[in-house]
C-alpha cells in the first residue's frame, strides 16, 4: 500500500480530498442530460432515502430486478456518471428510465419527473456522520460536532437547507412528489402507491408485495453489497488516496430520531438555522410542523 493511502484525520483535510471526487467536467456532463417527460429523477439530500428510493422504483419498474452489484449502474448518479465511465443516455433496463441525483431544484437538469424525500436534518447529520467516518476520514478522528459545524452550520456549508427550500416551493408542481423519510419509515406501502401512481407503474397485490420485500431494511441489509457505492468506493481510492475496504454501506440501520446523540449545543444551533430559514420562509415552526403540512397534501 503506498504511504498516500490513508484516511484523511482532520476536518481541513477531509474536505481537500472529497472535493476530487466529482469533477467539474463530470459535474457539467450530467447538467447536461436531456430529460424526457417520463424520466424520473431521484433526488434528496445525502442520507434522507436516495438509496432506498432507487430500489423502489427499479423495483417497481422492472418487477424485482436485483441482478446489479451496486444500484448505481441501474439508476445512475447524474453528478457522478462521466465520472465513473457511465452513459447517461444509454439504454436503462426497463421504463420508466430513473437517475439518481442530490442537487436541489435550481440546479437539477429539467424535464422529467421528481421525487424528494426530506429527513430531519438532525437525523440528516448524524447519518452522513457515520457514513463518513472509517471511509472519507479515519474512525474516531473528527468529532460530530466539528463535522456539524463544517457540513450543517457554517455559512458556507447550509446545503441542506438550501436544498429543502428550493425542492418546498416546488411542492404542488405535477411533476414533482414531496415525501418525508419519517413516512416511509411509517408506512412504506403507502409510499410505494404513490410512487407508482406518479411513475406510472400499475400496481398489482403481486408487484406490491414484491417491491415491499425487495425494499425493505431485511433484505437490503442482506443484500447490502449492493447498495454500498462499490463504484464511488473505487473511484475515492483512485483520487483521494484513500485505502481499500472502507465501509461504505448505506444501509446501516434506518433509524428515526437518532440525533438523540448530538451535543445539546448542536442540536440549539441547528434549531436557529431552521428559524432563519424554513420558518422565515415558509413559516414552519420546525420539522415536525413539515411533516405535518406535508401530511396534509397526501
Amino acid at each position: 500500500m503506498s504511504p498516500a493511502a490513508t484516511r484523511p484525520a482532520s476536518y481541513d483535510e477531509f474536505k481537500r480530498r472529497i472535493r476530487h471526487m466529482i469533477s467539474p467536467k463530470g459535474l457539467q456532463q450530467g447538467l447536461a442530460l436531456k430529460l424526457t417527460q417520463t424520466d424520473v429523477v431521484i433526488s434528496p439530500f445525502p442520507k434522507c432515502g436516495t438509496t432506498w428510493l432507487q430500489q423502489v422504483v427499479h423495483s417497481l419498474r422492472t418487477g424485482g430486478d436485483l441482478d446489479f452489484d451496486d444500484i448505481s449502474e441501474v439508476v445512475p448518479w447524474i453528478e457522478t456518471a462521466f465520472d465513473l465511465g457511465q452513459d447517461l443516455d444509454a439504454p436503462q433496463r426497463a421504463n420508466p428510465r430513473a437517475f439518481k441525483s442530490h442537487l436541489g431544484w435550481d440546479a437539477v437538469p429539467k424535464g422529467g419527473r421528481y421525487i424528494v424525500a426530506l429527513r430531519d436534518p438532525r437525523d440528516a447529520l448524524v447519518s452522513l456522520f457515520r457514513f463518513m467516518e472509517g471511509w472519507y476520514f479515519e474512525a474516531g478522528s473528527i468529532d460530530i460536532e466539528t463535522f456539524a459545524r463544517g457540513e450543517f452550520l457554517a455559512r458556507d456549508g447550509r446545503d441542506y437547507w438550501e436544498h429543502l427550500a428550493s425542492w418546498w416551493r416546488q411542492r404542488d408542481r405535477d411533476d414533482v412528489l414531496l415525501l418525508a423519510y419519517e413516512h416511509m419509515h411509517a408506512d412504506l406501502p403507502a409510499t410505494v402507491q404513490s410512487i407508482a401512481a406518479f411513475i406510472g407503474v400499475p400496481l398489482t397485490p403481486t408487484l406490491l408485495v414484491t417491491v415491499l420485500s425487495e425494499s425493505s431494511l431485511t433484505s437490503m441489509q442482506a443484500h447490502k453489497h449492493k447498495y454500498d457505492d462499490k463504484l464511488m468506493r473505487e473511484r475515492s481510492e483512485q483520487v483521494c488516496g484513500l485505502p481499500p475496504g472502507s465501509d461504505s454501506a448505506k444501509v446501516r440501520s434506518g433509524k428515526v430520531g437518532s440525533h438523540q446523540e448530538l451535543p445539546a449545543t448542536i442540536i440549539v444551533e441547528l434549531d436557529a438555522i431552521w428559524a432563519e430559514t424554513i420558518h422565515r420562509e415558509f413559516g414552519l415552526a420546525d420539522y415536525p410542523a413539515l411533516l405535518n403540512a406535508l401530511q396534509g397534501k397526501q
